[in-house]
């Protein structure tokens, strides 16, 4: 038992121990853990060549940043350093330069030194055995020759790029043949100096075929002056611009924008750094696709592969690419461009900018000219409908006349048996004077002056009767209303004489002059006098009364009708206007559906309503003409 109570304690510390070597364990195994997802960050230097925003560097540069945030899997501590002595060349600086990296990064090398640009390279090429002789280095960002190969070391590798001028220029001849000088703009530090070299060497081909000036001793303000003056079927040439004749360093966009706006002919380049605004375009290195390469290369070192075993070809040109708005502006047609070229900046044609818009125009002006078309057809049927029904107004009018004329007969027949019985006497009595031992020639004379006036008056009655029953188109002229109702109401007397009614005429003094068909309203008075003639048959004689009054209402001539008739039945002073609408026995209801239709015709109006001391008044208003 007490054994037992002493192996107690001994029991617990035991286990004890046991549970802190385990909690060790699972902290070591955590740290351990953690420390292999969270890998340690990459020390990466990049050394930009004379300056950090001089193109085409500078673009090549962002593209690398932005590639190594995006191929790295490690976090990436960045330091960017520029080679500010290579803008001279002195060498006094090029060592205090090399002083000062040796101090930032004494006992902390980096992991990566990634040199961008020829003198970059240059400068460590020549110091790589002082500086950080172990560390990897990477050379972009160059020309193949502008690295020395045979001084590589096994901690160095190489992604360079390959010039090749001739093409470059066969390339634009290509494009614009008619080119007889192209310019050079080339600055004048050491690496431009080196290439105006190699330019002049591979260029010698072109010699009699155009004339390459070049302006690399001039201040660039000269430069400006130059190209702003180049003679016509030219063309520039830019290569770079860091240092000019007189010292002045152009860093950024500003040197190439200027020149573009000063400059008399196209731009065209070796780099798409320099593509977007005011290149042309043609045959360029790539400055994205080479900062990818590069990258892919800077991974690789980075993961642990021996930079000297890494070997790239250099790059060359990219296929074609052009800017279409700089074709447009130098009158360079697309068809002389090189087969599987991009055209960039193409402005969309009007159709690809408002191709809705246009088919929505276009369809609501195909859909206006059709409802034009449907309204012009429609209108044309309309007249046509309007010319058969003015046709067959006049046919049902002169259908109309006749039948009146026929009621006529008796009083007509009655006022030319006068003239033609006057004229038979006076000729007896003519014959019976010649024929006398002795004729009285002045009694001869007076009984002709009264044949001649019986006959011209039965000739009147004819020719009233004629003019009645005549078939004539629907045709307005200038008339005076006034004039056209004393003719019928003086066709008339005949009949009202012989109906024993009295023919009332208040005429106003006033001309009235419309627009109209003599004829016509001729029918449609008539209608009138006669429908109140027949109105009145039952009437005492004494207040057998038509009245027929003319008279001028603000712009309208007004023509009215009164009888002393038993007048419209009161629920049929809207209908006397319908057709076939009568009160006679042997009416056929068309008289006064006609004169509506006459009326209408002429632009007015026509009532009726019964007067307060009985029969009936129709009214009529026709509208004045214009003088």
């Amino acid at each position: 038992m007490h054994l037992q109570q002493k192996a107690a304690p001994f029991r617990f510390l035991c286990a004890q121990s046991v549970t802190a070597v385990l909690a060790v364990a699972l902290l070591l195994a955590t740290l351990g853990q953690s420390q292999a997802a969270d890998p340690a960050p990459k020390r990466v230097m990049i050394l930009h060549s004379v300056g950090r925003e001089f193109r085409p560097w500078n673009t090549y540069a962002k593209d690398i940043r932005a590639e190594l945030d995006r191929q790295s899997r490690w976090p990436v501590d960045v330091q960017e350093h520029s080679l500010v002595p290579a803008r001279s060349g002195d060498p006094r600086a090029d060592a205090l330069f090399l002083d000062y990296i040796k101090a930032l990064y004494a006992g902390v090398p980096p992991d990566l030194i990634i040199s961008v640009g020829a003198p970059s390279a240059a400068f460590l090429q020549r110091h790589r055995q002082e500086l950080f002789p172990s560390t990897p280095i990477l050379f972009t960002v160059l020309e193949q020759r502008r690295i020395q190969y045979s001084s590589l070391t096994e901690n160095d590798t190489v992604v360079a790029i390959r010039h090749d001028f001739l093409v470059l220029f066969k390339g634009f001849l290509q494009i614009a043949p008619d080119t007889k000088v192209i310019a050079i703009i080339n600055g004048n530090s050491p690496n431009e100096k080196y290439w105006k070299k190699e330019m002049q060497r591979e260029l010698q081909p072109l010699d009699g075929r155009v004339e390459i000036r070049w302006y690399d001793e001039l201040s660039y303000e000269d430069v400006l002056k130059q190209t702003a003056s180049l003679p016509p079927n030219s063309a520039i040439f830019w290569y770079q611009m860091i240092i000019d004749a007189a010292g002045v360093a152009h860093e950024g966009d500003r040197a190439l924008t200027r020149l573009y706006a000063t400059a008399n002919a196209p731009i065209f380049t070796h780099d798409d750094a320099f593509f977007g605004q005011q290149i042309i375009g043609g045959p360029m290195h790539s400055a994205l696709g080479g900062s990818r390469r590069a990258m892919a290369v800077a991974m690789r070192v980075l993961d642990g592969e021996r930079p000297g075993d890494i070997k790239t070809p250099p790059s060359d040109f990219a296929p074609p690419k052009f800017d279409w708005r700089e074709l447009q502006r130098w009158n360079i047609s697309a068809s002389r461009l090189p087969p599987g070229s991009e055209v960039l900046f193409r402005e969309p044609t009007v159709w690809e900018r408002y191709s809705w818009q246009i088919a929505f125009t276009i369809a609501l002006i195909l859909a206006q000219a059709g409802l034009i078309s449907v309204l012009l057809l429609e209108h044309r049927r309309r007249q046509f409908a309007e010319v058969q029904s003015r046709q067959r107004m006049a046919e049902l009018a002169h259908v109309n006349r006749f039948s009146t004329a026929g009621e006529l007969t008796a009083s007509i027949a009655h006022e030319i048996n006068q003239p033609l019985g006057a004229i038979l006497t006076n000729a007896e009595t003519a014959d019976a004077i010649l024929n006398s031992p002795s004729p009285d020639i002045a009694e001869l004379k007076d009984i002709v002056k009264d044949i001649l006036q019986d006959d011209r008056r039965a000739s009147e009655v004819i020719r009233r009767m004629r003019s009645l029953l005549k078939k004539a188109p629907f045709e307005l002229k200038n008339l005076d209303l006034n004039d056209v109702v004393r003719d019928t109401v003086e066709f008339l007397s005949a009949l009202a004489i012989a109906r024993k009614v009295e023919q009332f005429s208040v005429i106003t003094p006033d001309a009235l002059l419309i627009l109209g068909d003599r004829i016509q309203l001729q029918q449609v008075i008539l209608n009138l006098v006669v429908n109140g003639i027949e109105a009145m048959k039952d009437t005492p004689t004494e207040n057998r009364i038509i009245t027929i009054r003319t008279s001028r209402v603000e712009n309208f001539a007004e023509l009215s009708v009164s009888d002393r008739g038993p007048g419209i039945p009161e629920g049929k002073l809207k209908e006397v206007f319908e057709p076939f609408y009568t009160s006679k026995v042997e009416g056929m209801g068309m008289g006064l559906s006609i004169a509506r239709t006459i009326i209408e015709a002429h632009q007015g109006l026509i009532s009726a309503r019964n007067r307060d001391n009985g029969g009936a008044s129709f009214k009529i208003r026709l509208p004045l003409r214009v003088v």
